[in-house]
């Protein structure tokens, strides 16, 4: 186990190193950062000296190595165009963002695997064919035109939800939350269900070819066979052998959730980091599109590690690095 980890670990860290390479090589093409910062009248000696100021005329090998240094103790630098440290901007955005894929997320997961489970049961149910329908419509519409449709029909037609804000939210300490109040709440539910639209879909949809597949084993008939009740059967024998693909997806999924987060936040108007990634490209804010990737690549990483993790404890039958005790 000591020995997984610190192989994982070590893994993690390489593969932080190499998205932040690559993001800091692709910055070098969306602009020029002194642009966005001064006016018209600047002189180009007064250009030259921000530009030094900042340490763009160093080396880009020394650039990368200055931000991975800093960034490992948590330190991203200063936003170019807001002027205030990159670590604040994204303390003050966070808890928006976390808060809408955490429940986005948990609204994919208990949903989507007791619709996968109900629509394996019952196949030919009218219930069903309905999960079945609303599957197709969440996979097949992009994100953003399921919240344009949903703004259009609960805000503008009913006039139920609001469209756009976080609402009222109230801080506890450094971290903010919406679900204290009722219009955070309310503010809540149409992009929470957008996001979380396409991951419970494709989850519900697994579920189901697992359950179907697991179905028509010949343990699962001799479990039949031995007299035991049908709900033991289902849920205690066929549910507990699809889980193994069903956390695999659950985990990239959550991770997806977050990336996904920018389409939605740019839709509904979230105050979050998405909204601030969007912000920081058209403004070539380097440090902030830095520490924004850098946290995404960090939570996969996390993510995957805990998924290999929960492994062992779905099927005993396999070891932590993936192979069969028994092999």
């Amino acid at each position: 186990m000591f020995s997984f980890l610190v192989k994982r670990l070590l893994q993690s860290v390489v593969v932080l190193v190499a998205v932040a390479l690559i993001a800091f090589s692709l910055f070098k093409f969306v602009g020029d950062p002194i642009n966005n910062m001064v006016g018209q009248d600047t002189t180009l000696e007064e250009r030259e000296a921000l530009r030094e100021s900042l340490g763009l005329n160093d080396p880009f090998h020394q650039q990368f190595y200055n931000f991975m240094v800093n960034a490992a103790v948590g330190d991203f630098g200063i936003s170019y165009r807001h002027k205030v440290p990159v670590s604040d901007l994204i303390a003050e955005r966070a808890p928006a963002t976390l808060e809408l894929s955490i429940i986005s997320a948990l609204l994919s997961i208990f949903i989507g695997i007791p619709m996968g489970v109900y629509t394996a049961i019952n196949r030919s149910g009218f219930l069903s064919r309905s999960f079945m329908t609303v599957s197709l419509v969440g996979i097949s519409l992009p994100t953003f035109l399921i919240g344009i449709l949903f703004i259009f029909f609960f805000g503008v037609i009913l006039r139920w939800l609001p469209t756009f804000g976080r609402g009222e939210v109230v801080a506890l300490g450094w971290w903010t939350t919406g679900l204290l109040t009722w219009s955070g709440i309310k503010s809540l539910i149409l992009p929470s269900i957008t996001l979380a639209l396409f991951q419970m879909t494709l989850i519900m949809r697994l579920v189901r070819t697992e359950m179907l597949e697991v179905l028509c084993t010949d343990y699962i008939k001799f479990a039949r066979a031995r007299g035991l009740h049908e709900r033991a059967v289902n849920f205690g024998h066929a549910l507990k052998n699809t889980l193994i693909p069903v956390i695999t997806i659950i985990g990239l999924q959550l991770g997806l959730v977050m990336a996904f987060a920018i389409i939605t936040e740019t839709v509904f108007q979230w105050p979050g980091m998405g909204m601030l990634f969007i912000q920081a490209i058209e403004e070539v804010d380097v440090p902030v599109m830095a520490a924004y990737l850098m946290m995404i690549s960090l939570i996969f990483v996390a993510i995957n590690l805990l998924v290999d993790i929960l492994y062992a404890f779905v099927d005993p039958r396999l070891t932590i690095d993936g192979g069969s005790k028994h092999g």
